[in-house]
């Protein structure tokens, strides 16, 4: 094969490739809510605190069990100087020379080993509320994780949405700068037949280089959000994304707005986390009293020595209980007792305030919906009166009745009601998506559902 050949092949193959690389990724919702829960850092934060939750748990409950330490010790002694008392300094008949002590070889060496054993009977309750409170707490660390999992589906949504309505305006533009190009054509050919003034062909062509520029700009917000989306998904940064349209769903009918909050009140993630941190608090007062109460163990040992040409011991064992009592924590208990009670108010506080920051948002959720709802109807109708006052006014301009100026607004006001209509359609779907996690009942089982109504 000639070198130019291969030089052709080698290049076709390569356009191939990029053509075939920047071919456009197909994405539903769905898909995007998946890839984004696997890619969310704040959710695999969550998950991770959920499991040092669950191993906080078990060093409490490992409290429970017996501590057994064992020790050994060996020493290298110099030479002594040992003084036996008259009670050890006898003779081989067991009578003491009273004028003498006993003359040993002085040992080199001890050695020393023991082991202890001991199992805690009463803590003062330490123990079984501090196991509760890390139970307490490892819930809270789950319905958090859930929290936090609900928050980055919804911001999946608004970054799904905000793509979509980008790319619906570049078609939206594109299409409206086809118009635009094909007015100028028509306009230079009815000025050059005299049918038309100069100004009004220069009108259009202005109307053409605007809508150049919008064409510009929309396009380059649909890069900003196409690269977000993908930094969010965890896809390579050029991916290019085709979204599914939103336009078809069918917005739900909802109850009312009491209803939504009794299911917040019940639901929400967070407010059931700050009722687990609520009960962790109240033990966290039990633990600080328990230090008014002494600590009883059941204790046992054992203990073997080796000294050098002086004695061996062997089989020393102990059992017996152990109690230990600090009679101060009886004066200076109270303030830890103190410090527990305000820690305690202070969440009791903080769930007060979570509690009305929910209402708050679900009264702001609901009325917002309800507002695109009827945003939707609004520019349905705008856009038919758009579409018609277009006819007319380019009827009229056809026959000389109207100016180019006033054909060209009302090509303005056609485009932004198909612009807006476009905008509210999807802007209701993520006000219902808003909706639904503010009352605890986002995941993406209920988008799916709302997508495929």
């Amino acid at each position: 094969m000639k070198p130019i050949y291969r030089m052709i092949l080698a290049t076709v193959f390569l356009f191939a490739i990029k053509v075939s690389a920047q071919s456009p990724r197909h994405l539903s919702l769905s898909e995007a809510i998946d890839h984004g829960l696997d890619n969310s850092k704040a959710v695999k934060l969550a998950l991770s605190r959920v499991r040092g939750a669950e191993a906080s748990t078990h060093e409490m409950r490992d409290k429970r069990l017996p501590d057994l330490t064992a020790s050994g010790q060996y020493l290298m002694l110099n030479e002594p100087n040992i003084s036996l008392g008259s009670g050890l300094a006898g003779n081989a008949d067991g009578n003491a020379d009273s004028g003498e002590s006993g003359s040993f070889t002085a040992p080199k060496y001890l050695m020393l080993g023991q082991a202890s054993l001991s199992i805690p009977l009463f803590s003062g309750f330490r123990i079984s509320n501090g196991i509760r409170s890390a139970e307490y707490l490892e819930k809270a660390a789950g319905l958090d994780a859930a929290s936090q999992t609900e928050e980055t589906v919804m911001n999946i949504v608004d970054a799904y949405v905000n793509l979509y309505k980008a790319q619906q305006a570049v078609a939206l533009v594109a299409e409206d700068l086809v118009q635009a190009k094909q007015r100028v054509k028509d306009f230079t050919n009815m000025m050059d037949n005299g049918l038309l003034a100069k100004n009004d062909l220069l009108s259009a062509k202005l109307m053409e280089s605007n809508t150049s520029l919008a064409l510009l700009d929309a396009r380059n917000n649909a890069r900003i959000a196409n690269y977000n989306m993908d930094l969010l998904l965890g896809f390579a940064d050029d991916t290019q994304l085709e979204l599914e349209n939103l336009n078809n769903s069918d917005l739900p009918l909802i109850a009312g707005k009491d209803d939504w909050r009794e299911n917040a009140m019940t639901d929400r993630k967070d407010l059931q986390a700050m009722d687990e941190r609520e009960k962790a608090s109240e033990m966290a007062v039990k633990i600080a009293k328990g230090s008014y109460y002494p600590s009883l163990a059941l204790t046992g040992g054992y203990i073997a020595a080796d000294i050098d040409n002086v004695a061996t011991l062997t089989n020393a064992l102990s059992v017996g209980v152990g109690v230990n009592f600090d009679i101060s924590n009886l004066f200076k208990g109270s303030s830890k007792v103190h410090q527990a009670k305000e820690q305690q108010l202070q969440t009791q506080i903080m769930k007060d305030q979570l509690t009305d920051q929910v209402k708050s948002q679900v009264f702001s959720s609901y009325s917002n919906y309800q507002e695109a709802v009827e945003r939707i109807h609004v520019y349905e109708t705008a856009r038919e009166q758009a579409e018609e006052n277009y006819r007319i006014v380019k009827s009229k301009h056809e026959n000389s009745l109207v100016t180019t100026t006033e054909l060209l607004d009302a090509d303005i006001d056609q485009f932004q009601a198909r612009l807006n209509l476009e905008y509210a359609r999807v802007d209701a779907v993520a006000a219902y998506c808003r909706l639904l996690q503010v009352s605890g009942k986002l995941n993406s089982t209920s988008v799916n559902n709302l997508i495929e109504e």
